[in-house]
């Protein structure tokens, strides 16, 4: 339990948990998009 009170109680917990979230969630956005152009017929 002290690796939560070290993650949510600092600054560098926190910068490190904000980072991680936004590169899973950036993760997921950009697979989306490539999934859906993929299926997208060249030209329009």
């Amino acid at each position: 339990m002290e690796i939560w009170k070290e993650l949510l109680g600092s600054n560098y917990g926190l910068a490190s948990l904000f980072v991680v979230l936004f590169m899973v969630g950036m993760a997921i956005f950009l697979a989306a998009m490539f999934i859906r152009k993929s299926k997208e017929r060249p030209g329009g």
